[in-house]
């Protein structure tokens, strides 16, 4: 029987199955209320981490709509000391 052969007898496997099985009612709740705090903790971090780079987002789009404010404001004042260059009187000639 080459399939049950890694080392480990069959009855080792059931044998730690069986304990398993036996022992999973009283020591599952053991790791939930150990890992429950580890989890909380988790989520608390994820969460502050989500609030900070929504700030930071926030923070990076009004500098960005303030230098395209800053651009428009140029342009619209380079567009009319051009147009103040030319003059009607300089058009006709």
């Amino acid at each position: 029987m080459a399939l049950f052969n890694n080392g480990w007898k069959l009855g080792t496997g059931v044998a730690v199955g069986l304990g398993a099985i036996v022992l999973a009612p009283t020591i599952l709740p053991i790791l939930g209320a150990v890992a429950k705090p580890f989890v909380k903790a988790g989520i608390k971090s994820g969460m502050i981490l989500y609030d900070r780079s929504r700030e930071m987002v926030a923070e990076a789009a009004e500098v960005i709509e303030d230098l395209a404010a800053e651009a428009r404001a140029e342009v619209a004042q380079a567009d009319e000391a051009g147009s103040a260059h030319t003059s009607p009187a300089s058009e006709g000639q």
